[in-house]
């Protein structure tokens, strides 16, 4: 087993990615739920001192303009645009998820042509995007349609309005093919949403080069904003100007100081606010993406699935053979960055690896995840989570 060590010795010794660790906050265990919650940056601090006690208690109402506040979400959605393939202007920061999936399907069937009364909804999703879902369908008057990702080509037609999808299922792992989906939901002429949560950041995504139409996500995963930091809201270029929102608000208003009884909504990618942005979260973001200066979200990808095959490779070799299932696909081209891998009386498994200082999650009924962010994981790290995992299981 000791080979094992010398190969994690020498991959961490060739990782060009290896110096960004010092960048973020971390202690002596193995942090394997980034697809969860990312570490903390280690400039985040810092700058939420300086706006908690300069930009608010010093300069309080004026920082909505000498500190920028007012523009932050536009700013920020620029610097997560190259991350996702973007090109700046079509990404705006606030809210949840949640709510910006809801923005994002009742505005994509609003976009759709007259007569499309059906949404399709990935069937594995995450359970809040299938409430939403369900929700827009009955505000709309729309059918609504779970499918497997994999049904979606021969399964649209003229009915379908607009199709949501996840770009990797939050349990197992896998990566769903966004550019052949978006391209079978846009020959049968409905509008492709998609939800980047657990791809964003590990990945590359290419919203404009594939040609998605609208799409949303989280920025505590492997963007590393911290908890309950905002979302975002991609509109392509092409439907801004047809873009209509269904919680417009007077953030998203051409005029919003001017307090019309009419609503007019902004041009741009802005019409996607809402209300008053969470300037506290909001600012904390854009501090912890600045560890993403000068970095390649290739290089990203090329050591996530480095990382996730030597994990594969240790778990063989540690773990006691039938003790544990790989739901994670082996092929690249459809596994995100975590591993999940089913295991009896997984929630006690995964106790017993947090109290040896591995980290990573349960989710119910037999399934441990493990999620690689390759910013600040090691292949030291890999070695020692499953090392650990076959003591428990030995």
């Amino acid at each position: 087993m000791s080979e094992l060590i010398l190969k994690a010795e020498k991959l961490d010794s060739a990782d060009e990615l290896a110096g960004l660790r010092a960048q973020f906050v971390l202690d002596d265990v193995v942090y394997l739920d980034g697809n969860s919650l990312g570490a903390l940056p280690a400039g985040v601090p810092g700058r939420v001192d300086d706006v908690v006690r300069r930009q608010w208690g010093e300069l309080r109402i004026r920082s909505w303009e000498e500190s920028g506040w007012w523009t932050a979400p536009e700013r920020i959605g620029d610097l997560i645009a190259p991350l996702v393939g973007a090109a700046a202007g079509q990404i705006v920061v606030g809210d949840s998820t949640s709510v910006n999936v809801f923005k994002a399907l009742v505005g994509a069937v609003r976009l759709a042509e007259d007569g499309r009364d059906e949404i399709v909804v990935d069937a594995t999703t995450f359970p809040t995007d299938g409430y939403i879902a369900a929700s827009a369908a009955r505000l709309t008057g729309c059918e609504l349609r779970p499918l497997d990702p994999a049904e979606v080509p021969g399964a649209v037609g003229p009915r379908t309005a607009a199709v949501l999808l996840n770009h990797v299922d939050y349990r197992t792992g896998r990566l769903h093919d966004l550019p052949s989906l978006t391209s079978a939901i846009h020959d049968a002429g409905a509008l492709a949403v998609w939800d980047l949560c657990h791809s964003a950041g590990a990945l590359p995504v290419g919203l404009d080069a594939h040609g998605v139409d609208l799409a949303v996500g989280c920025t505590y995963k492997y963007l590393n904003g911290g908890p309950g930091s905002p979302a975002y809201l991609y509109v392509c270029s092409d439907l801004q100007s047809r873009f209509d929102s269904p919680l417009p608000g007077w953030n998203s208003h051409v005029d919003p100081f001017g307090m019309s009884p009419s609503y007019a909504p902004a041009p741009g990618a802005l019409r996607g606010r809402v209300g008053t942005p969470d300037i506290l979260s909001m600012l904390a973001l854009e501090a912890a993406l600045e560890v993403w200066d000068g970095v390649s979200i290739d290089s990203v990808r090329a050591k996530s699935l480095a990382l996730t095959d030597f994990f594969l490779e240790c778990v063989s070799a540690y773990v006691p053979e039938g003790r544990v299932e790989s739901l994670t696909p082996s092929a690249h081209a459809e596994r995100g960055s975590q591993v999940a891998l089913r295991c009896a009386e997984a929630g006690t498994v995964m106790k017993s690896l947090i109290d040896q200082g591995v980290v990573g999650d349960f989710r119910h009924p037999d399934v441990l995840r493990f999620g690689f962010t390759p910013l600040y994981v090691g292949f030291g790290d890999v070695e020692r989570a499953a090392r650990v995992l076959g003591e428990v299981l030995a």
